[in-house]
């Protein structure tokens, strides 16, 4: 079986959630790669090791990559994250310029990309990103659904 780019990253989110969920975090995870397809920087949730509402997977990752890039402009730039982000993520995929989203399952609660808002097609921003869905899908979804049902 050959491996997509998107495959192979998304499949280092997953592994960065299931190291989220193993810490008792919600298990969500994101990789953010470069233009030529190298990784810059990874994170996973740390809200409850943090105390930190904002310690979100994109939040980690973002921050990462501007301190391995030397510069908060990440055009060129991919984030892979395995649950559709909410606001506050997109609202910093949109600040750090990232040019691409992609992600594994959507988030019928708090999605803000296209669940519950679509806060990327807003023409009134001043940056665009394109948008791809569905990779691993099912796995990434598991892995939410999962982890609350070990809660209850």
């Amino acid at each position: 079986m050959t491996y997509t780019d998107d495959e192979k990253f998304m499949r280092l989110a997953i592994e960065q959630a299931q190291i989220a969920g193993r810490t008792g975090e919600v298990p969500i995870g994101a990789v953010i790669t470069d233009k030529s397809g190298g990784i810059v920087s990874s994170g996973y949730n740390l809200r409850e090791a943090a105390n930190d509402p904002t310690a979100h997977a994109e939040i980690i990752a973002i921050k990462k990559a501007g301190g391995a890039l030397g510069s908060w402009r990440l055009e060129g730039t991919t984030i892979f994250v395995t649950i559709e982000p909410c606001l506050m993520c997109v609202g910093a995929i949109i600040l750090a310029r990232i040019s691409r989203l992609v992600f594994g399952a959507r988030d019928p609660k708090a999605g803000a990309v296209v669940s519950v808002y679509t806060i990327g097609n807003d023409c009134r921003l001043n940056h665009k990103f394109e948008v791809s869905e569905g990779i691993y899908m099912d796995e990434c979804s598991n892995l939410i659904k999962d982890f609350f049902k070990t809660l209850r």
